[in-house]
């Protein structure tokens, strides 16, 4: 498959796409890319003309495969012992509701919605219910000040900003309403106003009556998106058209817009998805991942709805209220695919053993490992204590700028390496670079770049398409430079 995957890159991903829903089929080619900057703009495009909905292909598509009664989410709160579901024919009905909501407050098809919520399943179900309509959803991590809140909002402007009025991590509360009013305030004094703020009530952190309003700009979801129909048209859009925004930090500054369309993106975060983890449709998967950050997007909404996945959502800290909290929540719903950070790996690691023996885990057949590169030893531990030396690691590599996964192994597919990302996902053609932008062979270190496009890759970044080039084009011209070192 990786060789067809390279040599014949349009006919391998054609393929695959004819997989998913298209209204309408896309043009002559496949793919079209331009990524030298000496020849001209960078420019990627895959899927052109083709006319999608990936919230149609999560939800609908599903459904009508016979999927309705399946658990689309399993949500674990804060607290142990408060939990919810929802099946995907009960999903698709609350993503409709607040569609209509949006749609009624005037949101079009390309307006951007700032997405400022918690863990709770009102995060993906937001996420999807602009992707119904068109709207390019932009979230932002629930744990960010108001300031780095406000500098995304003045950038993108929003027609709406969704948020809740508070949360609870471990034992204490987070008034996240008090942070998105002052980040409001502080848009205000540069001119940019927000028209609604609707405001879900997270009754278990705080109550309405201790939460600061603003009438007239303030909405509590519960009295206005439950009386929606609970169908919704969907907005037909162009596999190039943006799907979100995700800010991620500039090194200088101002954070950078990474835009994201539609067609590529759901091809490539669903087929990931699909072969990194071995997906089966007997799985539970949980990704520790919040939807603030490109691995909640791809590999707790996007990917997993695709394929039709039941995925496990947890509000909470995984060491409240003690460092067994994750394999508690394994235990509980039977997670067969767990996927989480090095950073928590490392920390159950130094909190001992027994907070891992004292679970049964036998649930689990394929742990994942996201976010920096895992250190040998944290990769032993996490094989031989956590999966009882029986389930493969997918130690994944990739970035939000390429939507998903670019170097990783495939469960059982061959060695793993501790510490080693292992080979390429498929379409996929890393190299590494000198000082000169030359390829080297054989055992070497250098400059990670990827040549050719992929489809899950973004597009520019959001307003400035001059730094999108720069940054990742300009250093290596006909290369996609991952900012990375390698060896």
């Amino acid at each position: 498959m990786y060789k067809r995957s390279v040599e014949d890159p349009a006919g391998f991903w054609a393929d695959i796409a004819s997989e998913f829903y298209w209204k309408e089929k896309w043009g002559q080619r496949v793919c079209s890319e331009n990524l030298d900057v000496r020849k001209g703009n960078v420019k990627i495009e895959w899927f052109k003309g083709g006319i999608t909905n990936i919230c149609y292909n999560c939800l609908d598509r599903n459904i009508e495969a016979g999927l309705g009664d399946k658990v689309a989410i399993y949500w674990e709160a804060n607290d142990p012992g408060v939990d919810a579901t929802l099946t995907y024919s009960q999903l698709l009905q609350q993503v409709c509701q607040l569609a209509n909501y949006l749609k009624d407050i005037g949101v079009k098809k390309g307006d951007a919605v700032i997405i400022y919520l918690p863990m709770l399943m009102e995060l993906p179900i937001a996420m999807l219910a602009c992707a119904r309509i068109g709207a390019v959803h932009s979230v932002v991590f629930a744990g960010f000040s108001s300031d780095s809140l406000a500098q995304r909002i003045m950038d993108c402007k929003p027609k709406v900003v969704i948020t809740s009025n508070a949360v609870k991590r471990g034992p204490k509360a987070i008034h996240l309403k008090d942070i998105v009013d002052a980040a409001l305030d502080e848009c205000a004094k540069s001119g940019i106003s927000v028209d609604v703020c609707l405001t879900y009530e997270n009754q278990s952190a705080m109550t309405r009556e201790n939460t600061k309003w603003q009438d007239g700009r303030d909405i509590w979801w519960q009295d206005v998106v439950p009386k929606y129909p609970t169908k919704c048209e969907v907005e037909w859009v162009d596999a190039e058209d943006p799907l979100f925004l995700l800010y991620t930090s500039g090194s200088t500054g101002k954070p950078k817009g990474v835009l994201h369309t539609t067609g590529g993106y759901m091809v490539h975060t669903a087929t990931t998805f699909k072969y990194a983890f071995d997906y089966k449709p007997s799985d539970v998967y949980w990704c520790t991942a919040d939807c603030g950050w490109i691995t909640g997007h791809s590999y707790v909404t996007y990917g997993p709805m695709l394929n039709g996945a039941s995925v496990v959502v947890f509000e909470g800290a995984p060491t409240y209220p003690d460092s067994g909290r994750s394999w508690d929540i394994v235990d509980k719903y039977k997670v067969t695919i767990f996927y989480t950070a090095p950073t928590l790996v490392r920390s159950l690691m130094r909190d001992g053993n027994e907070y891992v023996t004292r679970y049964s885990r036998k649930s689990l057949r394929v742990l994942g490992s996201v976010g920096e590169p895992i250190n040998p030893s944290a990769w032993r531990w996490f094989f031989n204590v956590v999966g009882d030396s029986r389930c493969p690691i997918s130690d994944t590599w990739w970035q939000t700028e390429t939507g998903g996964f670019m170097i990783t192994p495939l469960p059982g597919a061959w060695p793993q390496k501790p510490g080693s990302a292992t080979f390429p996902f498929f379409g996929v053609q890393p190299v590494i670079v000198d000082e000169k932008g030359v390829e080297i062979e054989g055992e070497c270190s250098g400059y990670l770049c990827i040549k050719s496009s992929w489809p899950g890759a973004f597009r520019t970044l959001y307003g400035d398409h001059e730094r999108y080039e720069t940054t990742y084009f300009k250093p290596f011209p006909g290369y996609y430079f991952t900012g990375d070192g390698c060896s």
